[in-house]
């Protein structure tokens, strides 16, 4: 690849090491000025290229003229009574996306973005009444993580533990993004973190739930299930209508059977509407078909869906249902809400 020949600069992090090792050798550069480059990006998170020292200035600069270097920035942290820090990020473009710190006890979690936007329309969800405007590159979810851990570092002194892929969009409708960037974050000579720290949620997109079993990533799969009956999943998530509850637990046997992990059922639980012991005994008939864990979440107020949060008995009697059937489930209250941080409040307002 010669990218002086071409009208508009590409960015460096869409090349391969080896595409890097042509382009220096092209330059009469040897060979492993690709091993030292691709540390810079992937390893430290460089954000450009003068800080590469390790690099001659002539050859920085001779980089800067042949690439860019498209990094996302900060425009906005909010910091919850909680603790939870959100943030908004500017893309190249101009484009925001939103990624959130949750802060433990026992753990700091980064979720992080994979689209602009969302096509999916879940009716309770703040992403959903947002349009899909695009995909982010892998490079973009990488810069999420690599912000929110210096981010983490400077307010609670210690690095993320664990990357859930739970912010704004699907990530399994940015298919090869979402697996290029879980690459960057765990391969050796990049970030080097274990992929049993990575969650990637999915609202249940069977074709490419059988893709990641096969492609086989190591990270952990959490399904958002929100209801065990089509018809009321139907109402509230439309991707159910051509991925049906039978269709999603072929697909997530299928991906047990391959990955040997755990799987995880995100469930929201509404008022009225899929918090009743029937609503109960549904989720324990489905979660039966495979080793899991459940997580009951506490919904977060979004306006104009007209859904509200379960009253605290339904979400005792729903957990104590569970538990007495041998369910593992947990009950995640909502983080960062007085700053919409939490779960389905990502819409990218001030």
């Amino acid at each position: 690849m010669n990218p002086t020949n071409t009208s508009a600069k590409p960015d460096i992090r869409q090349l391969t090491q080896e595409e890097l090792q042509n382009y220096f050798l092209s330059k009469n550069e040897p060979a492993f000025r690709a091993k030292q480059l691709y540390q810079w990006l992937w390893q430290k998170g460089s954000k450009d290229f003068s800080q590469m020292t390790n690099l001659s200035q002539n050859l920085r600069q001779q980089l800067s003229e042949d690439f860019t270097l498209q990094t996302l920035q900060l425009n906005l942290l909010q910091k919850s009574e909680d603790e939870t820090i959100k943030c908004r990020f500017a893309l190249h473009d101009h484009y925001m996306v939103e990624g959130v710190i949750i802060p433990t006890a026992e753990r700091t979690t980064a979720c992080v973005s994979s689209q602009v936007g969302c096509s999916l329309s879940c009716s309770f969800c703040a992403t959903g009444k947002m349009k899909r405007m695009r995909n982010l590159a892998a490079s973009e979810i990488f810069d999420q993580v690599i912000s929110l851990n210096e981010l983490s570092q400077k307010h609670f002194q210690k690095n993320l533990n664990n990357i859930v892929f739970m912010g704004m969009g699907e990530p399994l409708l940015n298919y090869n993004n979402t697996l290029l960037a879980i690459e960057k974050l765990t391969q050796p000579n990049a970030l080097g973190m274990s992929p049993r720290r990575i969650t990637v949620s999915t609202a249940g997109v069977a074709k490419m739930i059988y893709r990641l079993a096969d492609d086989n990533p190591k990270v952990n799969l959490a399904l958002s299930l929100h209801a065990a009956n089509d018809a009321k999943r139907s109402e509230i998530m439309p991707i159910n209508e051509q991925n049906n509850l039978e269709s999603l637990r072929e697909a997530l046997q299928y991906f047990q059977n391959k990955n040997g992990r755990l799987l995880y059922f995100e469930y929201i639980m509404f008022k009225n509407f899929n918090d009743s012991l029937q609503d109960a005994k549904e989720l324990v008939r489905f979660c039966r078909n495979f080793p899991c864990k459940v997580n009951l979440i506490e919904y977060n107020t979004v306006e104009g869906t007209g859904m509200h949060k379960s009253e605290e008995d339904a979400l005792f009697a729903f957990q104590q249902y569970l538990q007495a059937k041998n369910i593992t489930c947990t009950l995640r209250r909502s983080r960062g809400k007085d700053i919409d941080a939490a779960c389905g409040q990502l819409a990218n307002k001030n």
